[in-house]
């Protein structure tokens, strides 16, 4: 049995000090508590710079709606179609690009798709013309769509299958989506639609950010697959547990793309403010997600995934009656709580999704990233077409259910197993008894005990 030398004396050759290496450990899992990715810190925060200069361009198209409407007189339903450019060429491309991620490397795309993303948005205040106002922000979604299967591959790797770090790089994004409507508010409302090229300056650091970040996360394998690829283990993919999610996903979709587009003006009449009062409203949307997206990841490492994503659905039902039915300044605080619920469950989403689709990684990043959230913009003309036809606050109102269909398609879900644990020998959170009711593969394996670890992002796992 090791022992430690007398004061004064140092360690054998080849043998530590018991008292340093219990040090090493407390420090490493105060680390682990923490969240913050330990050897691939540098990448990480890369990649989530870089995803905040990209979903800039996803919170521009609805922060221009209100300057379209008071500079070109489109209708509500005019307004929705160009939300819907940005988001239906989007749903459809990021699958489609996860696809062929998960065949080979395309890291490549990380900059060249934010600088589309970016030109897209630039332009759409150039031309008066409908069709190609419509032409270039489609662009900027097929540039948005291209980026995130292969940024979420990346980004899983850096994380090491944190929950926490992948939070982080989630909220990389949504602190683009909170800025959007200050940048657009600046270059807009001081010189004009006319002023919307000033808004590629994001996509120009993005792209940089980008290139920094090739140069330090995990290269492909000489194999010709992406790192992520290689380093996860073959296993049974879970489609039926991956649709019931993203039919959840898309109701959450529906009600932050509904919100998103006229939350800036259905602020203004319920508080009777100007301009100030939409921008404030619709940065509150977008910010409250960062604080979200944050507390997903902590909550999941505690409590387990799946029952955090059933958790924030369920509260999101009256956050959302709150913005719909309550006027007056009290409208901002729930703001804030619908945004905390729907972005609580963000970053979850796509590892679930990719944990119910371990030979699909890519293409379960480009639905639960883009498919399923873009294909809330499908809905967005007909909340537009029902404002017209009655008032903005009776077209809001079905948003309220909606948070509680997803709730239902979630119930029988269970906690799949994370492809880190399982090569470094440990095992996800124990499901809680619903789970393990409603799914044999909730089980755990007979020949293994599993234990809960609840302030680590995974759990360990003990012989018999």
């Amino acid at each position: 049995m090791p022992t430690t030398p007398p004061p004064g004396r140092a360690a054998p050759p080849g043998r530590s000090d018991p008292s340093q290496r219990i040090h090493q450990a407390h420090r490493s899992r105060r680390s682990e508590a923490s969240g913050a990715p330990r050897p691939s810190g540098s990448p990480l925060l890369l990649l989530a710079l870089g995803h905040a200069c990209v979903d800039v361009y996803q919170g521009a198209v609805a922060a221009l709606v209100p300057f379209f409407l008071a500079e070109r007189a489109y209708t509500y339903a005019a307004a929705s179609g160009i939300v819907l450019a940005a988001s239906l060429l989007s749903s459809v491309a990021q699958p489609l690009f996860g696809a062929l991620t998960d065949k080979w490397p395309m890291p490549w795309l990380l900059p060249v798709s934010t600088l589309a993303g970016g030109v897209g948005v630039a332009l759409s205040g150039v031309s008066g013309s409908y069709a190609l106002t419509l032409a270039v922000v489609a662009v900027s979604g097929i540039g948005v769509a291209a980026y995130h299967p292969e940024s979420a591959r990346m980004a899983r790797v850096a994380s090491r299958g944190s929950h926490t770090a992948m939070g982080w790089f989630s909220l990389g994004g949504n602190l683009g989506f909170a800025t959007a409507p200050l940048a657009v508010s600046a270059v807009v409302a001081t010189g004009g639609l006319h002023a919307s090229p000033l808004l590629i300056v994001p996509a120009l650091v993005g792209a940089a950010l980008c290139v920094a970040a090739l140069r330090t996360v995990n290269a492909p394998t000489p194999t010709g697959r992406s790192a992520s690829a290689a380093t996860r283990p073959a296993g049974k993919d879970d489609w039926p547990a991956f649709l019931r999610m993203s039919g959840a996903i898309v109701c959450r979709s529906i009600v932050f793309v509904g919100l998103s587009a006229f939350i800036s003006l259905y602020a203004r009449q319920r508080t009777g403010g100007g301009e100030v009062a939409g921008t404030a409203a619709l940065f509150v949307l977008y910010l409250g997600g960062a604080i979200g997206t944050v507390a997903g990841g902590r909550l999941a490492t505690r409590y387990g995934r799946v029952r955090v994503v059933r958790w924030s659905y369920a509260l999101t039902v009256p956050a959302v009656a709150g913005i719909v039915l309550v006027p007056g300044p009290l409208l901002y605080l729930f703001v804030a709580l619908t945004s905390a619920g729907l972005y609580v469950p963000f970053s979850l989403h796509v590892t679930l999704g990719q944990d119910y689709l371990p030979r699909r990684v890519g293409t379960a990043s480009g639905v639960t990233l883009g498919l399923t959230v873009s294909v809330g913009g499908i809905a967005s003309p007909l909340i537009g077409a029902a404002a017209d036809a009655t008032s903005l606050q009776t077209a809001l109102a079905p948003l309220i259910a909606l948070p509680a269909l997803g709730w239902l398609l979630l119930r029988t879900l269970h906690e799949p197993a994370m492809p880190e644990a399982a090569m470094s020998g440990a095992a996800t959170p124990a499901p809680d008894p619903a789970e393990a009711a409603t799914s044999e593969a909730a089980a755990p394996d007979p020949g293994r005990a599993v234990a809960r670890a609840p302030h680590r992002d995974t759990a360990r796992t003990t012989g018999p």
